[in-house]
């Protein structure tokens, strides 16, 4: 028989406090991000048959774009506002443009806290009035309302074994099409299987799939996914390795395509073997990286066929609590004060004993993990034919270049929008 492990959540510090009463309503926001799409500029020339000669002597293809006989005119990424303003000044020109950013606009309540999914440099208070976010970096984020514009999840599965998914949350409760528990804690009476008494899993996955556009609440990375909840901790945030490889097995039987795992237990071989058959069925997992400030691998992060995610603020630094470690930690996403759904009934966090109810931050990579695994599950609803192989791929390679890529973590912080393209 394999040896019990204990598990560990990867998230909730003691950053997550009390939460008062519901203010009211803010603004919808509008997605701000970057100027123009990269890539591409829009241009109309006078006569559209010198069009072909003025881009060639530029080094430059168009294509046309539609009925408005301008040319979608591909240039390196980069320089788009430089071709606009030379072409703009060709006689030949009638314009050039900007390809810009259709923004999705959202009427989910607490939408503009949430910096890792829209940066526009905001600071804002959390819901109990506590804790103070100071301004971060415009588009220090994932530009996941960018790839909405592509694909809003279509239905994909994501597993997220965790404590739990609270079935009182209406921003997320909807979303669980499946649950199951694997954990100490027995069935409460009138309770579902897989109640969430601890508050980590709910806010995973807020994370993950939050309902957009309903007025309340959030968005989540991957508004149109669903989820099987797969409760593996208890409800004090503790499991064992076997609780895990059986919600592993679980979910690649109940179709995920995705398999977030926000929690850390040493080295087992009953784990990697679920890790690598749930690999071999063609799904893709996803671990955080952990919140030790060191370079400590824990598994199944540091499996070769997991995706292990470290941790950023909203300047796209590193997080001081992260794991690190470009040998290991392949990865990066927010996990500072990341809004998220929590329990609508009262439950107590093992570590503070505070009670907290509705949606509030969460800090640790356990967050970080929650918004790669909602990624992932875009870039399988956005690439039909697609492998495990190619959609892990597809997130690496197309990751943003920030501070600590190459030493922290392999690839760069996660990027939705050019993941699902």
């Amino acid at each position: 028989m394999a040896r019990m492990r204990k598990l560990f959540t990867a998230g909730l510090t003691a950053a997550l406090m009390v939460l008062g009463p519901v203010p009211l309503a803010l603004p919808a926001s509008a997605a701000g991000g970057t100027s123009t799409q990269p890539g591409h500029v829009l241009v109309k020339f006078y006569d559209d048959g010198a069009a072909a000669g003025t881009l060639h002597r530029r080094g430059l293809d168009g294509v046309d774009a539609g009925s408005t006989g301008a040319r979608l005119v591909s240039v390196p990424a980069g320089s788009e506002d430089r071709f606009i303003t030379a072409l703009s000044r060709d006689p030949a020109v009638e314009y050039a443009e900007a390809d810009q950013p259709v923004a999705a606009f959202t009427s989910d309540q607490y939408f503009p806290r949430q910096y890792a999914l829209q940066n526009d440099g905001q600071s804002f208070t959390n819901t109990a009035g506590n804790i103070t976010v100071p301004a971060g970096t415009p588009d220090a984020d994932v530009d996941a309302v960018e790839a909405w514009n592509v694909t809003t999840g279509n239905g994909i599965k994501v597993a997220v074994l965790d404590s739990g998914v609270a079935s009182d949350n209406p921003d997320i409760a909807p979303k669980v099409v499946a649950r199951a528990n694997f954990s100490d804690s027995a069935t409460k009476a009138g309770d579902p299987v897989a109640e969430d008494y601890y508050g980590h899993g709910t806010h995973v996955a807020g994370s993950v799939a939050a309902t957009t556009d309903n007025t309340i609440g959030v968005a989540g990375v991957c508004p149109g996914c669903t989820i099987l909840a797969g409760k593996v901790l208890d409800d004090n945030g503790v499991g064992s390795s076997s609780a895990l490889a059986n919600g592993i097995n679980w979910a690649v039987s109940n179709g995920a395509k995705v398999i977030n795992m926000s929690l850390g237990v040493r080295a087992s071989r009953t784990l990697e073997a679920a890790v690598n058959n749930a690999w071999n069925k063609g799904v893709v997992l996803v671990a955080a990286a952990g919140n030790g400030g060191n370079q400590t691998k824990i598994y199944p992060g540091a499996y070769t066929h997991v995706i292990a995610v470290g941790a950023t603020d909203n300047n796209d630094a590193k997080a001081s609590f992260s794991t690190y470690g470009a040998s290991w930690v392949d990865i990066a996403a927010p996990g500072v004060n990341v809004y998220s759904t929590f329990p609508n009934h009262p439950f107590v966090l093992a570590t503070q004993n505070n009670r907290s109810q509705g949606y509030d931050v969460g800090n640790g990579s356990s967050m970080s993990s929650a918004i790669v695994a909602g990624t992932a599950a875009l870039a399988w609803s956005s690439h039909p034919g697609a492998t495990n192989t190619s959609i892990r791929a597809d997130l690496e390679t197309t990751a943003d270049k920030v501070s600590g890529t190459g030493t922290d973590w392999a690839y760069g912080r996660v990027n939705a929008q050019k993941a699902v393209q």
